[in-house]
């Protein structure tokens, strides 16, 4: 953790200011150490440079052990293609420029494959997730100076309020209990006139006949590691099938997305290799989670006004987006 970082972040329970005690430093980095409240009834630990604000089992492992196994199969470095950055930019609509210097908060960092691209443009970039998943997005960006990660509830952010210029939430809040709450719990992360970017999976009866919506109650209550396995042995059968379907004439984009693999043959400008290590990352990803929310326009477009935020924007861009202002 850069000292920088300290003091930006709050108790999540009682808002007070955190004092660093019992630091090990590693480079220019404290590596190890306590967060502790001035009233010493809440402390947190720094454990492999990164600060802990939550239990280390809980109801998003799925995503830790997933980002950890596929630590770098999304980040564009790897992949080669911007993939990822032109997901950000289009979901987001910023620009390099606006980001550079400015305090961003990834909330859902995952393993890093936004944050990269925030950090490439300058940004001074506070990644933060629930799962281990962190570990391996410091693991992959930590050679950034301007990363910041931290573990973290999005129900109770350990930040100061009204300071990030720029938030976003990017393919996570279908992902939490209660989407509604974790979306409140956004906009007072803003500074005035600080912007705001979410996405989520769309609710429509389309989506709703994929084989995902099938499995799920059955693969979620399966032991990770267990569903994984399998997942290693179906993928790679499943994903001709799916290649297949997709070349007939006129219905085989419908007929492709009956099979339940991720199959981004002629979507994304991958490698066959690539196509094979994607299908399984993202068929993991869809049966894995225990909690699987879409949402419609109208829905997020609410949310929205009730944060009072302005310039309000909900589209479609590949997935449901939606965007606003702070208010200066």
């Amino acid at each position: 953790m850069r000292l920088q970082l300290i003091e930006h972040l709050r108790c999540p329970e009682t808002g007070q200011r955190l004092l660093l005690e019992h630091p090990e430093y590693h480079e220019d980095q404290v590596y190890s150490g306590w967060l502790i409240t001035g009233c010493g009834q809440h402390c947190y630990p720094i454990r492999d440079s990164i600060p802990r604000f939550v239990p280390e089992s809980n109801y998003a492992d799925n995503f830790g052990m997933q980002w950890n196994k596929f630590r770098k199969t999304q980040l564009d470095s790897y992949s080669g293609h911007p993939i990822s950055a032109n997901r950000f930019w289009k979901a987001t609509a910023w620009s390099p420029e606006e980001l550079y210097g400015k305090w961003v908060l990834d909330v859902g960092c995952g393993a890093g494959r936004f944050a990269e691209v925030a950090l490439e443009a300058g940004a001074k970039v506070v990644a933060l997730d629930y799962s281990s998943a962190v570990d391996a997005c410091y693991a992959n960006l930590k050679h950034h100076p301007n990363l910041h990660v931290v573990q973290g509830d999005i129900y109770a952010l350990p930040f100061v309020k009204n300071f990030f210029p720029f938030v976003y939430s990017l393919g996570v809040l279908q992902h939490t209990p209660d989407v509604a709450k974790a979306f409140a719990a956004l906009p007072p992360m803003l500074a005035e006139g600080g912007r705001l970017c979410v996405d989520f999976y769309e609710r429509s009866w389309k989506n709703r006949i994929l084989p995902k919506y099938w499995l799920r109650p059955l693969t979620k209550k399966m032991p990770k590691e267990d569903l994984f396995k399998r997942l290693q042995y179906w993928t790679p059968k499943l994903l001709p099938v799916s290649m297949f379907l997709g070349r007939i004439p006129v219905a085989g984009s419908l007929l492709k997305r009956l099979v339940p693999v991720a199959n981004y043959k002629g979507i994304l400008p991958l490698t066959e290799q690539q196509l094979r290590e994607w299908a399984l990352l993202d068929t993991f990803d869809w049966l894995s989670p225990q909690f699987d929310n879409p949402q419609t326009a109208a829905t997020v477009h609410e949310w929205f006004q009730q944060a009072r935020l302005e310039d309000i924007e909900v589209l479609k861009a590949g997935h449901l987006v939606g965007r606003g202002r702070k208010p200066c």
